[in-house]
């Protein structure tokens, strides 16, 4: 029975609403699972991801706040800004892992998760760590571009010092060299002209300083940068090996060599003057000394081929010149002074004459040699004449006849001049003929036919046959109806010119009588007169 003031109305009503109550209750029960598993997948889902993030993440604030670019070179930095920006590409990448993190999380707190605290206590840490690797990515890309760039610019300086260093550190070295050079010159103009050379180089060594110290100052703006912006500078200069301190060191030694250059060439110019002095004062006393030579020699040819007065008269002025040419020797001995000093000095040429110390010895001694054989042959004139009773007018025939068939006017005839003397004094004679009497006139065969032998070739054809029998005669008279003679028994018994001249041209004799000192008289008579009879 339904209890008092119940209707069953009220009780199916009743049971209605349980009914109804109970399906809610089911549907929410279905929904509280969905809700839960939603949830537990979510948490799952985010401790995934924040793991996966987290494993990620691991080292890398550690390596964005590494300083390596500090001690790199640029090719480094080139690399560590490819590979910052591979990382800023992976950066990029992650950025909705974190997104989707956050999200998960916003879901899970209004998902009303119970362990929300711990959930946005990790998720902000995911966020904060996320901001912190954006600002040390972004502060690491500006330390690498800013490190790039100083060592771009120091880069593009080490560039210009190589550039500009090495062809100053050539010029230095080639300056040293220069200024070191032995140098070897013999005139005043070749000083000169090494004087005005190093003048043009010296005048070039300001602009040499000015370039040397903007290449320094190349350096110092290296040094500059690297003190200004703490750059740790790894190694070298890349482009050179040559440093500062190797500049300064060849140009201080460039700056001493400079004035020892200036000694040198001073001291040489004044050498070079005082050689000039010597060229001269050789100069000047050759060119006098050898134009005398050659007019004496010209003078003593002319005397002997003229007809001015007697054998004596030339013979007196032969001797006159002699003794003028032996007082000129202290003029001889003061050349040679000079050359020697000029020897001593190493001259070995002399603009100032065309006579060389050689030439005038030559010349000396010829001068001396035909003086002395002039005289010689003056004299053996004289002798000839006496000695053959030849007349003073013969004696110029014979003379004008010679000089007119010397037509090189050398003071003896060659063989085509003498055939033709021959042939004007009417001899008609062969080959053969003209042969044999070559042989008389030239027996050493030189090709030429000298006065004396013309003398002696003329008198003898002109002469007595008797004539070497009378002389030989004589011989023996005077030495004592011997079949030699001596120089004593000459000496006592002749004039002395013809003693010594019959002693100089007298052989030895042999014959088995002969005694030490004995001349053969009889072969002497011979080959001066012709064969005879005794």
């Amino acid at each position: 029975m339904p209890s008092e003031g119940r209707m069953v109305s009220d009780i199916n009503n009743a049971w209605g609403c349980l009914g109804q109550v109970e399906k809610g209750y089911e549907e929410w029960l279905l929904n509280e699972i969905r809700r839960l598993e939603r949830l537990d997948h979510l948490a799952e889902k985010f401790r995934q991801k924040a793991s996966i993030h987290e494993a990620w993440t691991d080292g890398k604030e550690a390596m964005l706040r590494q300083k390596d670019y500090e001690t790199a070179t640029l090719s480094e930095i080139k690399a560590l800004l490819k590979k910052h920006e591979a990382f800023e590409s992976d950066l990029a990448a992650h950025q909705d892992r974190v997104e989707q993190i956050a999200a998960i999380a916003q879901e899970l707190n209004e998902l009303d998760y119970y362990d929300s605290p711990s959930v946005n206590a990790r998720c902000q840490k995911i966020c904060d760590q996320w901001d912190n690797l954006g600002a040390l990515t972004q502060k690491r890309r500006e330390a690498l571009e800013r490190t790039e760039k100083l060592l771009e610019t120091i880069d593009q300086l080490y560039l210009e010092y190589a550039k500009r260093a090495a062809p100053f550190n050539n010029w230095m070295e080639g300056a040293m060299e220069d200024l070191q050079d032995t140098f070897i010159v013999h005139t005043i103009e070749e000083i000169q002209g090494l004087t005005t050379a190093h003048e043009q180089f010296k005048a070039t060594l300001p602009d040499a300083d000015k370039e040397r110290l903007a290449i320094l100052g190349i350096h110092n703006e290296v040094s500059k940068i690297v003190q200004t912006y703490h750059v740790n500078m790894a190694g070298t200069n890349p482009y050179t090996t040559i440093t500062p301190q190797e500049i300064n060191g060849k140009w201080d030694h460039v700056r001493q060599l400079v004035p020892r250059r200036d000694q040198a060439l001073t001291e040489e110019h004044a050498r070079q003057q005082h050689n000039e002095r010597l060229r001269k004062q050789f100069g000047a006393q050759a060119n006098v000394i050898g134009p005398w030579i050659q007019t004496k020699m010209e003078e003593i040819g002319r005397i002997s081929i003229e007809m001015h007065g007697t054998l004596e008269d030339q013979l007196s002025h032969l001797r006159q010149y002699e003794k003028s040419i032996v007082n000129y020797k202290p003029k001889i001995d003061q050349l040679e002074g000079d050359h020697q000093l000029i020897q001593e000095a190493l001259i070995f040429d002399n603009k100032h004459t065309n006579y060389t110390m050689e030439h005038i010895r030559v010349g000396w001694e010829q001068l001396l040699t035909t003086i002395a054989r002039t005289i010689n042959e003056v004299e053996n004139q004289i002798l000839t004449r006496d000695a053959k009773g030849i007349s003073q007018e013969q004696m110029n025939e014979f003379r004008a006849s010679f000089n007119h068939f010397d037509r090189k006017k050398t003071g003896m005839m060659d063989t085509d001049d003498f055939r033709a003397c021959l042939i004007s004094m009417g001899y008609n004679m062969g080959e053969a003929e003209f042969a044999r009497i070559m042989s008389i006139v030239d027996p050493n065969r030189l090709g030429v036919v000298t006065f004396q032998a013309f003398i002696d070739f003329m008198s003898r054809e002109t002469a007595d046959t008797d004539t070497a029998d009378q002389v030989m005669a004589s011989f023996k008279i005077l030495a004592g109806d011997k079949n030699y003679i001596t120089m004593d028994e000459l000496r006592r018994e002749l004039p002395p010119d013809q003693a010594e001249y019959c002693i100089a041209r007298m052989a030895p004799y042999t014959g088995p009588d002969s005694v030490p000192g004995a001349l053969d008289y009889m072969s002497f008579s011979t080959a001066l007169y012709g064969e005879s009879d005794l």
